[in-house]
């Protein structure tokens, strides 16, 4: 440890020299390692990357063996992300005799946007009595009426979601010139909406032409593409 040396006058005029041990205040050392610690606690939760949470289905062992999920038309909704950050929807689906018939019969598309009142208004609309349910729950979880922990309260709503048979069944589909930020903003609107029942499907030919034909785009397939 470094020594201060002061020079004291002492009797008979003689110059003494006295050491002194040097002292540090570590006080202020503290306040700035709590400022430390708060500050990389923040920057590191901000830069906490985002992770979108998707749940896939169960790998089919044998498709040939596995039949297809029969789908109620009543309860599908058409999803089809068009080109210009644009939306389509319709529901139901396509017969083969009516997108077969020359000229296809094809059903209306109805344009909608990725706000509050554009497409979560519809799915919102369409998962009402599921909606409905959930939020009930979850009131009698926080009023205390039943008393279940947080990991037990997820487990208990994943399966009303999967035992509801009354909420949308909906099919998203993107066009070849649809924006990648409408993929990612109709996720949310998923989890956002409680949709139970969702998934990515291919888009076929003849929604391709209903939405070149809404967006008053040039046909880019025709009938014979079938």
């Amino acid at each position: 440890m470094a020594e201060i040396i002061v020079e004291e006058k002492g009797k008979g005029g003689k110059r003494k020299a006295k050491k002194h041990a040097p002292h540090i205040d570590m006080t202020p050392m503290v306040d700035l390692m709590c400022l430390l610690i708060v500050f990389f606690m923040l920057v590191g939760a901000m830069t906490k990357s985002k992770v979108m949470e998707i749940i896939l289905p169960e790998r089919i062992k044998d498709p040939a063996k596995q039949e297809a999920p029969r789908i109620s038309a009543s309860r599908t909704l058409n999803i089809l992300l068009g080109p210009d950050g644009k939306v389509y929807t319709y529901p139901g689906s396509v017969k083969p005799e009516e997108y077969s018939a020359v000229p296809p019969i094809l059903p209306p598309l109805t344009e909608t946007d990725m706000s509050a009142e554009g497409i979560r208004k519809i799915l919102v609309e369409r998962n009402r009595t599921l909606a409905k349910r959930l939020a009930e729950f979850d009131q009698q979880v926080l009023s205390g009426k039943i008393p279940i922990s947080q990991d037990s309260a997820r487990a208990t709503k994943s399966k009303m979601k999967n035992d509801d048979d009354t909420g949308p069944i909906v099919l998203i589909k993107a066009y070849k010139n649809a924006n990648y930020g409408n993929f990612v903003d109709i996720l949310d609107e998923m989890n956002i909406c409680g949709i139970a029942r969702y998934t990515f499907v291919k888009i076929a030919w003849y929604e391709t032409l209903m939405i070149e034909k809404a967006a008053g785009i040039a046909p880019t397939v025709t009938a014979s593409a079938k």
